[in-house]
């Protein structure tokens, strides 16, 4: 049966990424970080900042989780920030602060005008459902749960490993794999499998 959906016959699950497979995210990500970073660079050097770019979103916050992305960015341009908590308010001054006024735009904007999903995918996560196997949405977006609801897609998925429960388990982000590994683990399947 699997062999119908592309798959080996001795898959047992599959696991899925949310922003740019299960949705239209990325976008909606990009757009909040460039208005979270170009206000911050603004602010420090005045109106001749060099404002954050597409490169930069790929380079040093795209996948990554919300604070990695914040120091990583920084450093690219020599600036040093306090790490601060991660209940910092949005206009703290610190890696987490810096972090949660992008989480306070991107929410904003998922409420006004909604997140698009990718069709196609949502079709396919319901045949995979359909032959038996297991499912796991990975993000490390802290606003998975928030995104599926407003698709309502979040009954598609047996387990969730997002932001917020990679920073329970002190999972690493990507580029490592430990919250795939672990999104395996809660489905019961071995990685590879």
């Amino acid at each position: 049966m699997t062999t119908q959906l592309g798959l080996p016959d001795d898959i047992q699950a599959c696991l899925f990424d949310l922003d740019g497979v299960v949705t239209r995210t990325a976008v909606v990500h990009a757009a909040a970080w460039k208005a979270t970073f170009d206000a911050f660079l603004r602010e420090r050097d005045g109106a001749g900042f060099r404002p954050f770019t597409d490169s930069d979103y790929d380079q040093y916050v795209d996948g990554r989780p919300r604070a990695d992305g914040v120091r990583s960015f920084l450093a690219s341009r020599g600036i040093e920030l306090p790490e601060g908590t991660p209940d910092d308010p949005p206009d703290a001054r610190t890696v987490n602060g810096v972090g949660n006024r992008k989480n306070e735009l991107l929410l904003e904007k998922i409420r006004t005008d909604g997140v698009e999903p990718y069709e196609g995918t949502l079709r396919y996560i319901d045949a995979v459902r359909a032959a038996g196997l297991a499912t796991a949405i990975v993000s490390s977006s802290a606003n998975t749960r928030d995104v599926l609801r407003s698709i309502d897609a979040e009954r598609l998925f047996d387990v969730r490993i997002d932001g917020v429960v990679a920073r329970e388990r002190k999972l690493p982000g990507k580029p490592h794999p430990d919250t795939f590994l672990a999104a395996a683990r809660d489905l019961g399947v071995e990685a590879s499998r």
